[in-house]
């Protein structure tokens, strides 16, 4: 391979990356919707590609839950049923407490402090896109001290793939649902502070089996489509 192949080699791939990561910040924030088709041509134009890097970065994000990708056929947006969603939340009841537990003895006091700050930062914040990012870090934050090989993708796909359900269901709480989603989130701080890893455990179970439950009672949340 010559010096002029490896250079475009290396030149593909950071763009690869660059676009993926443009792209999936652009799916999780809702510019791009459940079951949207995701056209090679466009995302080229809209980030100054070709369509090789745009390929690329499908098949990374395929890999991340965000896009479903249809042989000879195209790239959408992914997308959930009500079933697949209740699926998913009934893994991440039983699969985050665990991830949870991994990290917890790696916490340091910082680490605490920064997730208290998320917590009282939430409770301040009136912007549901800014609620979302903050919640997204306070969650993913909170496991991110886990020594685990398996785990921690598992939940980042999963995040990824309910991102647009999250939303939606945020929208429809009331002031009391939204009292006890921040009342859950000190409560969880405080355990993780006390080092109570069952307790920290039974109180994120029920806080992830709140959104499941209050998904279910909205079918409507799941007719997105374009």
């Amino acid at each position: 391979m010559t010096n002029a192949e490896i250079t475009d080699l290396v030149a593909h791939g950071n763009s690869s990356a660059r676009i993926a990561e443009l792209l999936r910040a652009a799916i999780l924030h809702g510019e791009y919707q459940p079951g949207q088709r995701l056209r090679q041509e466009d995302v080229a134009q809209r980030f100054g590609a070709s369509r090789v890097p745009v390929r690329e970065a499908f098949r990374t994000l395929e890999a991340d839950g965000l896009v479903t990708l249809v042989a000879n056929t195209g790239a959408w947006v992914s997308r959930l049923s009500l079933a697949e969603c209740d699926e998913v939340y009934q893994t991440r009841e039983r699969v985050e407490p665990l991830l949870l537990r991994y990290a917890l003895p790696h916490i340091d006091e910082a680490h605490m402090d920064r997730l208290e700050e998320l917590a009282e930062q939430m409770q301040r914040t009136e912007g549901v896109e800014e609620f979302l990012r903050l919640d997204r870090e306070f969650h993913l934050g909170s496991y991110a001290a886990a020594e685990t090989t398996v785990l921690g993708d598992l939940v980042r796909r999963l995040w990824n793939t309910t991102q647009h359900y999250r939303r939606a269901f945020t929208l429809l709480l009331d002031e009391h649902a939204t009292r006890v989603v921040h009342d859950e989130h000190h409560m969880l701080v405080g355990a993780i502070r006390a080092g109570d890893a069952d307790d920290a455990e039974r109180i994120l179970a029920g806080h992830i089996r709140r959104t499941r439950l209050g998904l279910a009672r909205h079918p409507e949340v799941f007719d997105l489509v374009p």
